[in-house]
């Protein structure tokens, strides 16, 4: 399900490594334990979608369990040289350090920030479980031989909370890759009877921003009394049915469609007929330092883009977008009104984050700097 993940492995198969996946299955539980895909051998182990502490605690030993067995299978039957770990968890450095007399070197792949991550879930920085979110990031960078960032502020992360030299870290950011994400003709009734199309791609989890999002479609369609206009929210997650019912009980249905979980071709479709592309993730100490692919992946599509004024966000999208004050619904409204009233603008901010995608943010420049990290790993 984790493109980055899975353009990783490809990459790594393409340069002539015996590549190997450990993931959990997902939601539904309706994937095989096992798979070879493309050459790609894939294990899979069953989890659950956890909440609250308990819940949390429970994921994490039930997956660390699951994790140790399938690795340890896999290396008794092929003795791997490299064992890369994605995190969250960040408790498979536990795996690591097992395997590490046996000549395995490990590759810390920082996803989240897992100190972050927990203090955006549970609201505080206190107590024993965001004090051991802090220690297993520390422990993944320290046995890491070699470690891979997704930006710039994930590499200063590595280089002082996990004291690694700027030489073993190295920025492979998550980039869409142009081959299978390109506009495509659009879907019949793309615009779902309305003139214009606003598109939010991804996870819908209690972090996403998904209910600032919705303020904001409440805001144009009451407030500014707009009837031209569709929103489809592309994606599946935690939240999921909570935002259907807000939906529902605030009228917004003729305007708001949920399409759940689509497969990964279809995106492009429907991103092909949108006119804006929104990133409602709102301003965290976590947001802040991370990188949102959606919002790479509307540029990657030509479309201009809405979202909070986050520091790698503003990195990323530079002039391919309009950034609304941190975490205000009403104002984010506005730069979506301001781009759906104007399409030269829309075609200026759009036209501009495809050049930057095509210019330097795209996987064919990023698997490079992959190769470059495991090369370093086994030198």
């Amino acid at each position: 399900m984790d493109r980055r993940v899975w353009r990783e492995a490809c990459a790594l198969r393409d340069a002539g490594y015996r590549v190997f996946v450990v993931c959990p299955k997902g939601n539904g539980s309706a994937a095989a334990t096992y798979e070879n895909l493309d050459g790609i051998q894939i294990f899979r182990h069953r989890t659950w979608e956890a909440s609250g502490t308990a819940g949390y605690l429970r994921e994490y030993v039930c997956a660390l369990i699951a994790e140790l067995y399938l690795t340890i299978k896999i290396f008794v039957r092929t003795r791997f040289q490299i064992l890369q770990a994605c995190n969250p968890p960040d408790t498979i450095f536990l795996i690591a350090l097992l395997l590490k007399p046996f000549g395995v070197r490990f590759i810390f792949d920082h996803h989240d920030l897992s100190p972050e991550l927990f203090e955006s879930k549970f609201g505080n920085r206190v107590g024993l479980l965001h004090t051991l979110t802090q220690l297993a990031e520390y422990c993944s960078f320290r046995v890491a031989k070699v470690c891979i960032a997704t930006n710039d502020s994930f590499k200063e992360i590595a280089m002082t909370r996990g004291r690694k030299l700027a030489k073993d870290v190295f920025v492979v950011r998550n980039c869409p890759d142009l081959a299978s994400l390109r506009r495509l003709p659009p879907l019949p009734d793309a615009k779902f009877g309305k003139s214009l199309l606003v598109a939010y791609v991804g996870f819908m989890g209690s972090q996403d921003g998904l209910h600032l999002l919705l303020e904001s479609i409440d805001h144009i369609i009451k407030k500014e009394k707009r009837q031209d206009v569709h929103f489809v929210l592309i994606g599946a997650g935690t939240e999921l049915s909570k935002l259907q019912t807000w939906v529902a009980q605030n009228g917004l249905n003729p305007f708001v469609t949920f399409t759940g979980q689509v497969p990964y071709e279809e995106v492009g479709a429907y991103l092909s007929g949108a006119d804006v592309g929104v990133a409602p993730d709102p301003k965290t100490s976590m947001n802040d330092k991370s990188t949102m692919i959606k919002i790479l992946e509307y540029m990657a599509c030509g479309l201009p883009v809405v979202l909070f004024d986050l520091k790698e966000g503003r990195r990323i999208a530079d002039s391919a977008a309009l950034y609304a004050s941190p975490n205000d619904p009403i104002d984010f409204a506005d730069k979506i009104t301001t781009l759906l009233d104007s399409e030269e603008l829309r075609r200026k901010l759009g036209d501009c984050g495809r050049k930057r995608v095509e210019n330097h943010l795209n996987w064919a420049s990023e698997k490079a700097t992959l190769l470059e990290a495991y090369e370093t790993a086994l030198s």
